[in-house]
Order: structure tokens, then sequence, then C-alpha cells
């Protein structure tokens, strides 16, 4: 996978963003503290909710979308492509699941390559052509390879205390130690902050997010060595999804961030607050990677 080198520049704005994660995460630890807050208790139960997210992510993931893991007598032609594009990526295989929907789509979740789970609905087996099947599962093993579930996880961390702290505000200051508050600008910082905190947080969270999709694009023209054919499985599943009913949709958007393609009921406002690329710019970058390929 080597050969055609790193994406340089997707990988220095990867590290910008989470750079500027870190500033953001580390002004508001200040914040909290310059506050007089005791946030011991808030750290505490986001700690337990990402790890709880962490370590049970692909229980959660499976079973938000009634996916059932699969054995190779059930799936063989699943199961063969896994195995084979595991082994190019010099990973052990995934678990191997199938999900019962018509909306045709795929993601990857696991906590690290060896409990990792790979799953694809049944929409997506029913409409893409083997080739381009093994560009989607591809694209799915590179996010295994990335440890993007837990990039995102951490990355997400003091964004959720930031939310837990908006929330317990808006309770009534539930676990804030109100008692001990000496003013209300000390309340005022913090609970400001903490809003602050949580829409920059969310903005660079969504930046790296397409990146990491990006990324995972890229991987799959690697391992299958055939852009053409993850350029193809994006624009059908993007086609498919327009005629898919509106009430299906709806019962898998919880999984938008994992899909490969967003299950989006109307257009996306703006790709600003989105956590995938555009279709156009996906499939431009997947060009741009072709010509290099070809010209090796």
């Amino acid at each position: 996978m080597s050969r055609w080198g790193r994406d340089t520049g997707l990988s220095f704005r990867m590290f910008v963003v989470m750079f500027l994660l870190t500033v953001v995460y580390l002004a508001f630890i200040a914040i909290l503290i310059s506050a007089g807050v005791s946030a011991v208790v808030i750290l505490f139960i986001a700690a337990i909710m990402v790890l709880v997210q962490y370590f049970a992510s692909d229980k959660i993931a499976l079973a938000s979308m009634g996916a059932k893991i699969v054995e190779p007598e059930q799936a063989p032609e699943l199961h063969g492509t896994i195995e084979r594009l595991a082994a190019i990526a010099n990973l052990p295989k995934p678990k191997v699941a199938i999900a019962d929907s018509d909306v045709p789509n795929a993601f990857a979740t696991g906590r690290n390559p060896n409990h990792a789970v790979i799953a694809v609905t049944r929409g997506l087996m029913n409409r893409l052509q083997p080739a381009e099947i093994e560009a989607v599962l591809a694209h799915e093993m590179s996010h295994v390879r990335n440890r993007d579930v837990m990039v995102m996880t951490f990355a997400t961390f003091f964004s959720v205390v930031a939310q837990l702290i908006m929330r317990m505000f808006f309770w009534g200051g539930m676990g804030m130690g109100r008692r001990d508050r000496r003013d209300g600008g000390s309340i005022a910082m913090v609970y400001l902050g903490s809003i602050l905190v949580w829409v920059i947080s969310y903005l660079l969270i969504r930046t790296l997010s397409r990146y990491r999709e990006y990324a995972a694009d890229r991987g799959s023209a690697l391992l299958t060595g055939s852009p053409s054919n993850l350029m193809s499985a994006l624009v059908k599943i993007s086609g498919v999804m327009q005629r898919i009913p509106e009430r299906d949709l709806r019962e898998v958007q919880g999984m938008n961030a994992m899909f490969i393609i967003p299950a989006s009921v109307g257009n996306t406002v703006s790709e600003l607050f989105s956590t995938h690329p555009s279709l156009e710019n996906r499939l431009e970058r997947l060009r741009a990677m072709s010509r290099e390929m070809e010209g090796l």
C-alpha cells in the first residue's frame, strides 16, 4: 500500500484539526479551573460515557442497525473479500455482519483492528457489482486500519463535557457546586465557555470526520488498485439513496457519521456541518488519484 506514498496534505490538515481541538479543550479546562468549578464529577461522568462508547461501540452500532454477525458459510463471498483485503492491509480479519435493511450502505466499528466489525446492508449487496462491493469494503477496512473509531471517540471527549455542563445549567445547575459559587460572573464564564467549546469542537470534529472519509477513500483505492470502482459505488449508492422511502432513511440516520454515504432526507445545508465530504469532492479526489496511479 505504501508504494504511492502518503497524502501529506491530508495528513497535515488532520494534524492541524487535532491541534486546534487540543487548544480549545485546554482553554476549556483553564476556564473551569479559573472559575472555581469542581469539574471532577463532570469529567468522571464524561469519561464513563466515552469509555462505554469506546468499548461497546461495535455492539451499539450493530444493534442500532439490527445487524447480525455472519459466519463464512452464511456469506462466503463477503468473508472471502474481507479476508483478502485484511491480508493486503496486514490486519486481522474483522468480524462480518449483515443488516437486513434496503438502504444501501456499509460501516466499520470496533475500538481497534483486533475488535473490528465490518457491516453491510442487504440493499448494498443487492445493488452493487462485486468489484464495487470490494471497493466499499476496502473503504471500511481503511477506517479499521486508521483506527478511526478510537480517533473520533477521543476527539469528542471534551465536547461531551461541554454538552454536560450546558445541560446541567439548563436543569438548574445540578452538580455544578452552586452553593460554593461566589459570583454570577464565574457562572456566566463557565456557561458561555461551554457553549463556545461545544460550537467550535462541533465544527472541528466534523472537519476531522470529513478528512477521515477522504483518507478511507484513498485507502480503498490503494487496497484495490482501482479508484474507479469506488467512484462507481459512491455514485450508485448516492443515486439509490434518493429513491429510498423517507421512513427507511429516518430509521438509520443515527448511523450517518459511520456510513460510507449518509442516509440523508433532503440536501445537507452546508458541507461545513456535514460528517462527510460532498460526493463531487470525493469523486474529484479519486479521479486525481486515478491519474496519479496510472502515471506510475
